[in-house]
């Protein structure tokens, strides 16, 4: 393995790395990243457009609204729709540039404390943001782990309000079932039939699909009832880079960095199990009969080690392999 000691930390309170700014508490965007947003004009085609997305959405779970806010912008990126920039679209640019540039943080998860999960659906599309409370200078601050939103299909249009927030429900335990699997959480939403319809006795075939999806999370979930007004994170999401010359604020000189070459060994506890299975691999296998003799008894027999195939002579050659009660 190879690195770099320019790009290695050590002992820092906090690090720059895949263009975010990562600390023990959050998570944020690095600002020379972003800097590009701020210098170059609005997309002037579609390509450009699509590039902008690219980059945006790298950065969307920071982003309250990505998905409603770029709605019109995703029209036009469509083949079969013309290019022109109107009020709206230049309007929803705007937006998501500024996003950008606010530095939204997003904490770090911590398993110990039940999340906060507020879910909402309208319209125009479905959003849920995922909340922790953590103790910062000694005192209790609940902030956004992860936000995430999608438009609706034209089918889901059709729903009432009550089974879209159904869906809405279904859709971010979906996405969001890394964090939620497992854990405590507590569901706050501002649909008051959403509980009912969790244990309606006769649902339809999708709504009963609904149901199945949502049981393993049950004995885990309990659902809050909270007004729109109060839920604004989750109910606001219902509703580039430069390149590297003198004049990006992100420009770093290009030089050629020293490659220092390094050993590691990783250590785990692995239950005795998996070993007596390895032990029992070796005994189809000559190479690892001749290596633990000669590892176990610190034996240099040039007879033995001429027996082995190529590879692993050039292994135990250049002392690459060790015994540990029985592995190599």
């Amino acid at each position: 393995m190879n690195i770099s000691l320019k790009k290695c930390n050590f002992g820092f309170g906090e690090l720059k790395a895949l263009g975010h700014i990562v600390s023990g508490l959050s998570l944020g965007i690095d600002k020379n990243k972003v800097a590009a947003v701020l210098l170059k004009p609005i997309p002037q085609n579609k390509k450009e457009m699509l590039s902008f997305f690219g980059f945006a959405s790298y950065y969307r779970q920071h982003l309250k609204d990505f998905a409603i806010l770029a709605k019109s912008l995703y029209r036009i990126c469509d083949q079969q729709t013309v290019f022109e920039r109107t009020q709206e679209r230049i309007e929803a640019y705007e937006k998501i540039r500024k996003a950008l540039t606010q530095e939204p943080l997003v904490l770090m998860s911590d398993w110990n404390i039940p999340f906060k999960f507020y879910i909402d659906a309208c319209g125009d599309g479905l959003g849920a943001a995922l909340h922790k409370v953590q103790i910062i200078d000694d005192k209790s601050t609940e902030g956004q782990v992860f936000y995430i939103s999608r438009q609706i299909k034209p089918t889901e249009a059709r729903y009432g309000a009550s089974q879209m927030e159904f869906l809405c429900l279904v859709w971010a335990l979906e996405k969001l079932h890394y964090y939620l699997d497992g854990s405590v959480f507590e569901l706050i939403t501002d649909c008051n039939a959403l509980k009912s319809l969790l244990n309606m006795k006769t649902p339809n075939r999708h709504m009963l699909r609904w149901q199945i999806a949502i049981q393993e999370y049950g004995g885990n979930m309990t659902i809050v009832h909270k007004a729109g007004k109060i839920c604004k994170n989750a109910d606001g999401h219902s509703r580039w880079a430069l390149a590297n010359t003198s004049d990006n604020p992100a420009y770093v000189p290009l030089e050629e960095e020293p490659q220092i070459s390094i050993e590691g060994s990783n250590i785990t506890d692995i239950g005795t199990e998996f070993f007596e299975k390895v032990r029992e691999s070796y005994k189809q296998d000559k190479n690892f009969h001749i290596l633990t003799s000669l590892l176990d008894k610190d034996c240099k027999d040039t007879f033995l080690v001429n027996s082995l195939d190529e590879a692993w002579k050039n292994s135990i050659f250049e002392g690459r392999c060790h015994l540990f009660e029985g592995i190599i």
